[in-house]
Order: C-alpha cells, then structure tokens, then sequence
C-alpha cells in the first residue's frame, strides 16, 4: 500500500493551466498517482497508508526560493520554519557573489568576516569543507529543505586575486575558471556575483564574460547582483545582457528591481530592454521579493575604494580621519558606487541587526534618528557603528517604489525570490513571509496576478531555469516537494515590527513526500538534501 493519498485537493499544478480537483497519491518520496474527479467517477478510490482530507486546501509543488541567504542558517539551524513554513521545498543560496566554497583558510576567514551581517560569522559552525563539493556533502547529512547551490564568483576572486582592485593576470584567471569549472562539476547550478560588493566589483566584463563561458559550458546559469541598481540602473541591466550574450550563457537577474528615487516609474523600460534580447534570442529569467524595502550591510554603502583589502583595511580606513572624510563625502556628496551612484539619505537607512549587543538599542532606528539619540551628524554614527559592531550591521533600505514591483512582477519571465537575510534582530520580513505574500497579498487581495500563473513562477519556471526534470510541477513521477495551502487565509505573519512571525494558512508541507510542517507547526523531519546540477 501507498505511503500517503491527499484526497480532494485543489491542484494548482504548476503549469499555469486551470486548476483541478483529485487525489494525489505518494509513495517513496514520488507522486505516483493522480486521481482526477470526472476519472474517479464511479472508480474505486486510491488507499494508503495514510490519507490526507485536502477539502478547501489547493495543492501544489513547493515553492522553490530563486534568491535566499541561507548557506550558515541551513547548518544551523534544523528547524529552519522560516522557510519551511512558507512551503519553500528548495532553496538557491551561494549568492551575491559571496559564500563559503571554493575557499581555503586564509579566505575562508576573509568571508566570514565580510558576510558576518548576512550570515553572522559562524562560531556555532564547524566549517569542515573548502570546496563546493565538500559543502554540498555536508549539506547531504540531513537539512530542512533542499538547497541549490551557486559558485560566488567574489570568494573566487578573493582566493585567486585577493581583495584589491586590479585586473587578474592570465594565470589567475585561467586559475579562476578551473575553480568555477570544479564547482559545476561538483553539483553548482551556476554562477553568483555581487558586483557592488568587493571583491566581485572589482572584476572587468572581459573577465565575467571569460567564467560565463565555463558556465554556458556546463549547463548553468550566471546570476549577478549587477553594478547599479539606482543611478545607471539601466546600463547596468544592459551589461549583463551583453555579458552573458556574449559568453553564451542563460542570465538569471538577481532582484530584479529598480530602486531609488531616479527610477521611480521607470520598471517598463527595464522590461522593453529585456524584452528586446529576449525576442532576439537571450536566454533570461529574473527574481523579485514582494516588497519595496532592500536589504543589506551598511558597510555595502561604502565606495568601492574603501574596501580594497578586505575587511581588515575596511576599519583602517574608517579610522583615519582624513580618509574617513573621503568616505563621507563620497557617500553624501558624489554617490558612493557602493550605494549604486546615488547619494547616501540617511533617513532611508533603518539599521535592522547588530553584531554586537552594546549597540542593540540602535536596532529598529534610522542611522538619522540615531545620529539625533546620540548628538552626532548621521556619518560619524555611522562610521561609528562600522567600526564598533565590526562591519556586521544589517540595514534595510526604504528606496523602492510599488509601481517598479507590480510591473515587474508581470514580466514573462519573473519568479520569485526572498533575498532573504535570516540575520539580525530585526531582518526583513521578506524572509520569513516572501512566498505567503506573492498568494494573499498579490493574488487574492490585489488580482495582479491569477493564483495559478503565480503558483507557476513559484514552481515550475524556476524549476526550468535550475534545469531539474522532476521538480516543480504536481506530475507522476516528480518528487514529492509538495505544499498545501488555503487560498482563503494564506498569509504572512512578519511584518516589519515583528519580522519573525510565521506565516497563516499553510498547514502542510512536504518535503520528498515527508511532512515538514503537520498542522501547521514543524515536525523534526530533516528531508531536504542538496540539489546538484543535472549534466549536460
């Protein structure tokens, strides 16, 4: 007898098709059997060993996470709800350009000091691998979910070049591209960059073009935090574009927005330029969150001169006066590259998790509200916290605009992303209520989008762009990452007040025909493995 029968559910495929009423019977972490209603008339009825009432209930695959920040967290932490709770089943993490593999341990020490504010710096973890393979290992012995992974085109760099702004010599990167080879062979779906952080910025297009060949060679994807997302926004989607069709390698765009006052309005002739390359061929797909805020490190505000050298350089320079004012005037002034060429408002900056907790009464307050708390000009506290907490402050960036999300969130090609920062003690609520947001807020509340074409940029598109043949989609045979959800109740919970709050409506989720989540509380299943790059 089977292992499970969900019985009248509401399947919401994947496909985008009209949903459908049946069973779906699971045995051996695969859907083995769907039983649709007009075929079930008069027919007996599939049994197992255990049946699922689904009444009222839409099923569908799990929902696969394009953008999330979750390589220590996975370790971490086995419960993980904050993505299993949302029905996230897979999840894309090795992003922006920086992560723990290929490393050796001079990097590796280098990363963890400057992702601290993503990922906190790991002293509960035993980092017991340097390649891209080894941390897939370990992700093997038994995580929450499944996760993906990408090469970090910055902690690349950093272990081949180093940390300064120059171009690589030959050797270096022919050095480069074995390590990007050796981790697609490894499992990698592809290739991350975050080119406003160091020391992926520093790479020229010539170089990128030169990795995304090895990746086009490999099946994969390139996946890049591009150069702006303000001022020059535009240009930098159109570098990317040229990049990748140049090298001849599909481009996945990583929080695709478009952000900052100089953009507002301006999402439609991000898509014509898409649309364009998309007709004349590309290969193209992009990520969203559902929400208007960014995220990221306050020492990401920084010019890219600045942080030359690493993390270590970083507070040499913020301590010298005379620098410092360099700094200040880059970042208020001219427009720091590293705040996307748009001078700094510090009103926007709303500091969201410290490092360390003597500074935790600054949490919740932007940097100009705390300048005002402590008597000082918004740089000096904020150079003031860099230096104190470490470089592991996490802001949030009130510079988005609603229009720039609805229209993108349109586009033919968008699937959906938390860019998800776990860190913090008060992190972006698009980590813990991405996915139930697309389905209440956007779908039932708002109608921008139809249940089952939002169902599918959470399912089966990502799924083609990760290239896997049995996920994404409510078929026989497919792996049983299943979700099951009231599309009457369905809902976050984390608001930016309280950003840790589990999302309503989900009671169900199953991951390789395991429940997760039981009644909407997490179960001590550990399911979930590494996910590796299907060979071309």
């Amino acid at each position: 007898m089977e292992d499970l029968v969900v019985r009248d559910a509401d399947v919401v495929d994947g496909s985008g098709e009209p949903s459908y009423r049946a069973d779906v019977v699971i045995d051996g972490g695969r859907i083995v059997a769907i039983v649709k209603e007009a075929a079930a008339a008069g027919c007996q009825r599939p049994r197992a060993m255990r049946e699922l009432d689904a009444e009222g209930l839409v099923l569908s695959p799990g929902f696969i996470d394009m953008h999330a920040h979750s390589d220590l967290a996975l370790l971490r932490d086995p419960d993980h709800s904050a993505k299993a709770a949302q029905g996230v089943t897979l999840e894309v993490i090795g992003q922006d350009g920086l992560s723990y593999a290929p490393v050796d341990d001079r990097t590796l020490e280098e990363v963890r000091r400057a992702i601290t504010g993503w990922n906190g710096y790991g002293d509960d973890i035993d980092f017991d691998w340097r390649s891209v393979g080894g941390y897939l290992d370990r992700l093997d012995r038994g995580i929450a979910v499944n996760a993906a992974c990408l090469v970090p085109q910055g902690t690349v760099r950093a272990l081949v070049v180093g940390w300064e702004d120059r171009p690589a010599t030959p050797e270096e990167l022919d050095r480069m591209r074995q390590l990007v080879a050796e981790g697609l062979e490894q499992g990698a779906v592809g290739l991350s960059s975050g080119l406003t952080y160091t020391p992926g910025m520093y790479a020229p297009d010539a170089e990128l073009t030169e990795l995304c060949r090895v990746v086009a060679s490999y099946g994969g994807y390139y996946c890049p935090h591009h150069r702006s997302y303000g001022a020059g926004a535009l240009e930098a989607y159109a570098e990317m574009v040229a990049l990748t069709r140049a090298a001849g390698c599909p481009l996945h765009l990583a929080h695709a927005t478009m952000n900052f006052g100089v953009n507002e309005g301006r999402a439609p002739e991000l898509l014509a330029l898409l649309d364009r390359a998309l007709d004349a061929g590309a290969d193209i797909t992009l990520d969203t969150y559902p929400y208007t805020p960014g995220c990221t490190t306050l020492a990401a505000l920084l010019p890219s001169w600045a942080s030359e050298g690493g993390p270590r350089e970083i507070l040499a320079r913020l301590t010298d006066p005379e620098t410092a004012e360099r700094i200040r005037h880059h970042l208020e002034v001219t427009g720091s590259d590293g705040c996307h060429g748009v001078p700094v408002e510090w009103e926007t900056i709303e500091i969201s998790g410290v490092a360390d907790p003597a500074l935790a009464d600054l949490v919740g307050r932007t940097v100009r509200e705390a300048a005002r708390l402590h008597g000082e000009a918004p740089w000096e506290t904020a150079r003031r916290v860099l230096v104190e907490d470490r470089l592991g402050t996490t802001i949030l960036q009130h510079v988005g605009h609603e229009d720039n999300v609805r229209t993108i969130m349109r586009h033919r090609t968008h699937t959906g992303g938390s860019d998800g920062i776990l860190q913090g003690d008060k992190p972006h609520p698009r980590a813990y209520g991405t996915f139930p947001r697309y389905l209440g807020h956007y779908v039932r509340e708002l109608g921008v989008l139809s249940l089952e074409e939002c169902v599918a940029r959470l399912t089966s598109r990502p799924a083609a762009r990760l290239r896997l043949p049995d996920r994404g989609l409510v078929r026989e045979g497919y792996r049983a990452d299943l979700v099951l959800f009231d599309p009457e109740t369905v809902a976050p919970g984390a608001t930016f007040a309280e950003p840790r709050r589990l999302p309503t409506g989900i009671p169900y989720v199953l991951v390789d025909g395991r429940f997760v989540i039981e009644d909407g509380k997490r179960t001590d299943v550990l399911a979930g493995r590494s996910v590796r790059r299907t060979p071309v």
